[in-house]
């Protein structure tokens, strides 16, 4: 951390400093930090004492140019831009682009293929909780977490390994299903997370849920009512926390999630507790969405007829899809060529993190580690 001299005011601060002598207001520079942490994030903070009085979130230190790298290449060769957005959700990245490319040809998807889709969907989500878990808990100094959580993130990362050669960006989906067929340990290996996640999240629970220290670190912190969270455009477990009901598998389903019997958890309060509540519970759920889809797994073809090079009709395509994070929205707008005119992206994280200060006003330091472990976001997506 660096301190900023009181006559060095950040941009976007407002300049009026209290006049009260006795005041210890100052500014403090919390980050950026190291890549491998939540991402290079700044915030500049404006303090009294130990009490956060403002927060400012300064981006685009790991800013690529996503989306204008997207106009010089080809439509197949994009969607392995998605998996550099929110790492943590790739395969569901991948997906979102993949609607938007067969909204526009109109391409269907196979039976296999759309199971293929939805369990390899929910085991990302599963894994992308994990990791949030396991260092959510360590951000708050439970250091063992992050050993339990890996543990079980290690049985799906080796699945997609094996799916597609990659441990963290992944690559699978193409339009009309995914490059290749999922091989014959898949199930028995799916089986397997389904059998363990039932055991670990009550170890989980008895870890870290009803430890004491970490109730006391999270309830009644960093507050968001629903009204401020919908005008903020928060969606996934920030916006559920607050009592929205909201989820795009559910509410504008996509694939074949309609088919599937989940239920979408609701908090009350809007505080770290029930966002930390939400994806607990979503793990849950996505287990319970895998155990119906193992049950059911068709035979058949995995995709529709492959193309070697893809031209979009003229138009504007839109997709949405429910990653670990919320709903990423996926533009794009087309001339009828091989690459397209523009691309955009809707990041859930930045909206999520468009709240950060008024969920940290007028509580310590601490308290604001704790709530950026909760909003879960990754800073390559908001950067882009």
């Amino acid at each position: 951390m660096e301190l900023l001299l009181i006559d060095n005011v950040p941009e976007g601060f407002t300049s009026g400093l209290s006049s009260d002598e006795t005041s210890e207001e100052y500014f403090l520079n919390m980050g950026p930090q190291h890549p491998s942490t939540h991402g290079v994030l700044r915030l500049v903070l404006k303090l009294n004492g130990e009490s956060v009085l403002e927060v400012v979130p300064h981006l685009g230190y790991v800013h690529r140019g996503i989306e204008k790298l997207a106009e010089s290449q080809t439509y197949l060769q994009n969607i392995h831009l998605t998996d550099r957005l929110d790492y943590l959700s790739s395969h569901i990245n991948n997906l979102g682009y993949c609607l938007a490319m067969e909204q526009a040809l109109d391409i269907g998807v196979p039976e296999r293929g759309e199971y293929i889709r939805v369990m390899i969907s929910e085991l990302q989500r599963i894994q992308s909780h994990l990791l949030w878990w396991g260092v959510s808990g360590m951000d708050l100094g439970a250091v063992s977490t992050f050993l339990y959580g890996f543990k079980e993130r290690e049985m799906i990362t080796d699945i997609f390994e094996e799916l597609c050669g990659a441990r963290l960006t992944m690559n699978f989906f193409r339009p009309g299903g995914s490059f290749a067929d999922v091989p014959d340990s898949f199930i028995p290996r799916v089986k397997k997370v389904i059998e363990r996640m039932h055991v670990a999240l009550d170890e989980y629970n008895t870890l870290l849920t009803d430890n004491v220290i970490f109730r006391e670190r999270t309830k009644g912190i960093g507050i968001l009512s629903k009204e401020k969270a919908l005008s903020y455009g928060c969606t996934g477990a920030v916006l559920r926390a607050s009592g929205v009901s909201y989820d795009v598998r559910r509410n504008d389903p996509y694939s074949i999630y309609d088919r599937f019997d989940f239920d979408i958890p609701i908090g009350t309060v809007g505080g770290c507790f029930d966002r930390y509540r939400m994806k607990m519970e979503e793990m849950a759920q996505s287990v319970r969405i895998l155990e119906q889809a193992v049950k059911d797994f068709p035979a058949g073809p995995y995709r529709s007829k492959e193309q070697s090079a893809y031209r979009l009709p003229q138009g504007n395509y839109y997709s949405q899809v429910e990653t670990a994070r919320g709903l990423l929205g996926t533009y794009i707008i087309a001339e009828g060529g091989p690459k397209p005119y523009r691309v955009k992206f809707r990041s859930p994280a930045f909206s999520n993190l468009s709240g950060l200060h008024e969920m940290a006003v007028g509580h310590k330091i601490a308290d604001l580690v704790t709530i950026l472990a909760t909003l879960d976001f990754v800073v390559p997506e908001i950067d882009r």
